[in-house]
């Protein structure tokens, strides 16, 4: 239960962390406003997956604990969220990759039968909502734009597909919270994600890539070396300063 918190909460932790990167960067003020508002939302998403992970540890570490003292190879998200922002467009096509995926992962877990757990995703899933109905807008905006940000749109699609399969991958873990009752398999997903993707993909008018899901297996503690550079950022002032009150 413990590694399947950490994995749930990682993953909004690094994303959210990434998203506000952008806060006072990015092409126009709204989407400023609106990427600092959802790294916020992924934050406070992260505090209800950690905070109940810390509760189930049962030593004594909570949320804040979990996210600044811990290093790169204890992390358990998936490498899609802890890929550089690079341009907006990839930026844009990291977040619907993810928002896909997490709108459909909280909506199943919803169904829990781990009272905590359906209660969390219960509240997280408003939210997801929101997030996949602004991210598939803008993709299919901008796929079906310009001809430059189509060019865009699709590199970064492109450039990100080999890191979705993870996402469907099962392993000892989610067979074990599937038999517990606590989570589906990721892979009873996959058919409900590829309709999905292939109707927005239409409206965008971009091209799936062809070869298959690859997996990459980030979960396990197998990370880039950008989460590091990323962490370093993050935890900076707990490291500086252990246990500082304000």
């Amino acid at each position: 239960m413990f590694e399947f918190l950490l994995r749930m909460g990682d993953n909004t932790l690094v994303l959210g962390h990434r998203v506000s990167e952008w806060c006072g960067h990015a092409p126009v003020l709204e989407e400023d406003i609106a990427l600092a508002n959802i790294a916020l939302d992924m934050i406070g998403q992260t505090r209800l997956w950690l905070g109940l992970a810390g509760e189930v540890e049962g030593q004594g570490r909570d949320a804040d604990a979990l996210a600044f003292r811990r290093d790169a190879w204890d992390f358990r998200n998936l490498l899609l969220v802890e890929r550089p922002n690079r341009d907006f467009g990839h930026t844009l096509m990291r977040q619907f990759l993810f928002d896909l995926w997490h709108h459909e992962r909280l909506s199943d877990l919803c169904l829990s039968e781990d009272d905590r757990v359906a209660g969390i995703a219960a509240k997280c899933v408003k939210e997801a909502d929101y997030h996949l109905e602004r991210s598939k807008d803008l993709i299919i905006r901008l796929g079906d734009g310009s001809a430059e940000s189509h060019r865009k749109m699709q590199d970064a699609l492109d450039a990100l597909w080999p890191y979705v399969g993870e996402m469907f991958s099962d392993d000892t873990l989610d067979i074990e919270m599937n038999e517990a009752g606590i989570a589906p398999l990721p892979s009873s997903q996959r058919p409900r994600f590829d309709k999905a993707l292939s109707a927005t993909l239409a409206l965008a008018t971009l091209i799936r890539p062809e070869s298959n899901f690859a997996q990459m297996g980030g979960r396990s503690g197998t990370h880039t070396e950008d989460l590091g550079h990323m962490l370093a950022t993050m935890q900076f002032l707990q490291r500086a300063y252990p246990d500082a009150r304000w």
